[in-house]
């Protein structure tokens, strides 16, 4: 499931909040930040320069594991001509939307989620997200119900990993 570059999958900033922050935690399962690293230099997976500026804003141990020890290439720039063209689409289909409010609109076309959703379809990626599908939302626009009308198919990070094979053997304590 790669692209021609082998990149297979773009991923979202809570699927690196969300792993510090609850289930993954540097200390319980290092094993999970070990298979990131792994698996980028592999050429796997990538994210993009504001999910890494959004990381980097939180100053706690997440954000110097981002600037220690992941490699600056694993976030990629938005600035390329099909990126921006697909942004276009995305936050017009957004602002098309009369369910959400302006604020809500205004608050996607700020936040790196369109350009995720840009990105990933531009590059042919498979988003990678623990956002849910929320289709009756009116003040916050979901990344799956905008994916939706693109015909994207985003997964969370527990079916990557799935997919890209990749398991944490426990040990006992040493």
């Amino acid at each position: 499931m790669s692209t021609s570059s082998g990149l297979a999958y773009l991923l979202d900033s809570n699927v690196f909040i969300e792993a510090y922050r609850r289930y993954y935690a540097f200390r319980i399962c290092p094993g999970f930040w070990d298979a990131l690293i792994w698996h980028h230099s592999e050429g796997t997976w990538c994210s993009l320069d504001p999910v890494r500026d959004e990381l980097l804003e939180g100053k706690d141990e997440l954000a110097d594991w981002i600037g220690k020890q992941v490699r600056r290439d694993a976030f990629c720039s938005t600035n390329e001509a099909d990126v921006v063209r697909w942004y276009g689409q995305v936050v017009q289909w957004v602002h098309s939307r009369p369910q959400y409010t302006d604020e809500a609109k205004d608050q996607f076309a700020r936040d790196p989620d369109a350009w995720l959703i840009a990105y990933a379809k531009a590059k042919g990626l498979t988003l990678v997200t623990h956002e849910g599908n929320h289709p009756d939302s009116k003040s916050k626009v979901f990344i799956p119900n905008v994916c939706e009308a693109f015909d994207m198919h985003p997964i969370d990070s527990f079916a990557m990993l799935d997919r890209m094979s990749t398991r944490f053997v426990w040990r006992p304590p040493s």
